[in-house]
């Protein structure tokens, strides 16, 4: 069973993703960015969602989090929730 820590960001609209993407590739933090862009209630916490197990989160976002580097983000994960931007933590 693998363990992660990760925060998200979570949008409707697929446009928003690479604007996002220029925001943080030019300094601005991932928290940040979440607090002003997600649409998930763990926005406010700058999207952490904290530490869990496999087997928690939808299929498409575990996937995308197994094939993660620690450190590394991932930008537009799609679930039936809307479009992810990852930030795997552990």
């Amino acid at each position: 069973m693998e363990i992660y820590k990760a925060k998200h960001i979570l949008i409707s609209e697929e446009d928003d993703i690479e604007y996002i993407k220029e925001q943080i590739d030019s300094g601005k933090s991932f928290e940040d960015m979440a607090k002003e862009f997600s649409e998930c209630d763990t926005a406010s916490n700058g999207g952490d969602l904290g530490t869990f197990s496999s087997g928690t989160m939808v299929a498409e976002f575990e996937k995308a989090l197994y094939f993660m580097q620690v450190g590394e983000i991932k930008y537009g994960v799609k679930t039936k929730f809307g479009y992810h931007i990852i930030h795997r933590i552990k």
